[in-house]
């Protein structure tokens, strides 16, 4: 006969399902708990931001000087890093921002003025800063050193920065400031946005795309959309400019000022943006002459395209017409039996005798004995222009707005390393009465590798500042 089946006693299972209850409890309680502690206890960030500035509140630029800190144990690729930078526009006016100085190079640093579908008291716009792949990685615990930036109006008037949510008028010396803003690959990683967004957020910025990487700037070129404050600007002089101030000619000669070298925007410059202008006045006399001139410290072009956006004019910005003015893109280096020069000359009243309208492009071989060989185009190039120079096997063709206008070869070729120069001056002063002219320049494109067509080159540089890369120079000077 089978023996009854034993009960467990129920004395046994209730401590067993109190248990159990017990858990779900301190689980639920857990999970429930779980955000407050997780916002007292965030990961620690991926990367820091440290910021100075050295400007009042009240400052012709901002000039935010920022530091990246990779606080991983493994390499962070600059390029992954994107950094925003906020602040309140001064009613409706429009910003420009362009890098000073960088360890890794300017020429690796892009950026773009947003304004917010959101604005907050603090902020309506942001200078969102990314970087290009040649920029490198940051090895864990390193640092990128200073990336000093500025940000101006393009009208070149004084800015009000104490509503603005990143300045910080105390910070003199570098502290780590929340206030700017960190994302790696889209992601929030640093600071709070203003709308009270944190790093630690994950649901918030978990959501946020990551962006394409810039790729490095190309090799070889050199590529300027003259975004600058004026001709003090630290750095129009960093990215290798020179305005000219020295004795000498062309022209009336020991009349070269830097106060005819100025930033305006401009109506029918990509994007309405800044341009480069050169004005030259005069009021008849010597005394009362400026000449205005821009052009590269090194001489380091020789082959290749060059390429430059240009509005010329046939008359002057105030006063009387007439005077025998000449716009001028040119490049020149060399000495003796290496001296070489390459010009294009647009003369709207004529000169030397000759009558105008007309572009003189001219190729040198030894101006101290007059020896070149040129061409005259006798038209009204009263309008933009692309203008190009393209060098190859002792080869020269200009070029204008796609159409081949003079070519040179043989001995009329460059036999040295150039710079390249944009000049605005008077040939003579054959009139009397306050007048000046305007001569503009959109942007300026050299390739050291290939010779491109007009189409070729306005493609590139819609390329380059569609990723907000204002200037960069990849170009090596010769050993």
């Amino acid at each position: 006969m089978a023996s009854p089946r034993r009960r467990t006693p129920r004395r046994r299972v209730w401590p067993k399902i109190r248990l159990l209850l017990l858990v779900a409890v301190v689980a639920a309680g857990g999970t429930a708990l779980y955000p407050v502690w997780k916002a007292a206890n965030p990961d620690p960030p991926e990367l820091k931001i440290r910021y100075r500035t050295d400007t009042p509140a009240t400052a012709t630029a901002a000039k935010p000087s920022l530091e990246v800190f990779n606080d991983t144990d493994k390499p962070l690729p600059l390029s992954d890093v994107t950094l925003r930078y906020w602040f309140t526009a001064d009613g409706s006016a429009s910003y420009a921002f362009n890098c000073v100085n960088a360890v890794f190079g300017c020429s690796n640093v892009a950026g773009r003025i947003v304004a917010m579908d959101k604005p907050t008291d603090s902020a309506d716009h942001y200078l969102e800063v990314r970087f290009t792949a040649a920029a490198g990685d940051l090895e864990p615990g390193a640092n990128s050193k200073g990336i000093d930036l500025q940000l101006f109006r393009t009208d070149h008037k004084k800015l009000k920065q104490s509503d603005d949510r990143s300045f910080d008028a105390e910070m003199t010396s570098y502290k780590e400031a929340e206030n700017v803003t960190a994302y790696k690959r889209g992601v929030l990683a640093w600071g709070e946005e203003p709308d009270g967004t944190k790093a630690s957020d994950e649901k918030k910025t978990a959501a946020k795309s990551a962006p394409e990487p810039l790729p490095a700037p190309p090799a070889g070129v050199l590529f300027d959309d003259f975004t600058y404050q004026g001709p003090k600007d630290p750095a129009l002089f960093k990215h290798g400019w020179l305005v000219r101030t020295s004795k000498g000619g062309p022209g009336v000669e020991n009349t070269w000022s830097a106060s005819g070298v100025s930033f305006p925007t401009a109506e029918g410059s990509h994007a309405d943006g800044q341009v480069l202008n050169l004005r030259a006045s005069t009021d008849g006399t010597k005394a009362g002459t400026k000449q205005a001139s821009l052009g590269t410290a090194a001489s380091k072009f020789r082959d290749g395209t060059y390429a430059a956006r240009i509005h010329f004019s046939d008359e002057p910005a105030t006063g009387d017409s007439g005077d025998h003015v000449n716009q001028t893109f040119y490049t020149i280096g060399g000495k003796g039996s290496k001296y070489s020069e390459l010009d294009n000359e647009y003369m709207p009243n004529g000169g030397w005798g000759r009558p105008g309208p007309k572009l003189d492009t001219v190729t040198w071989y030894d101006h101290k004995t007059n020896d070149r060989v040129y061409k005259t185009t006798n038209k009204s190039l009263d309008s933009w222009h692309t203008v190009l120079i393209r060098v190859k096997d002792g080869v020269v063709a200009y070029w204008l707005d796609g159409k081949k206008l003079f070519l040179s070869n043989g001995k009329y070729a460059p036999r040295a390393d150039m710079s390249v120069n944009f000049n605005h001056w008077f040939i003579d002063l054959p009139f009397k009465g306050e007048r000046a002219w305007d001569m503009k320049v959109d942007w300026l494109y050299y390739n050291a590798n290939e010779t491109l067509s007009a189409k070729q080159v306005q493609s590139a540089v819609e390329d380059f500042t569609g990723e907000g890369l204002n200037y960069f120079d990849t170009v090596r000077e010769s050993r």
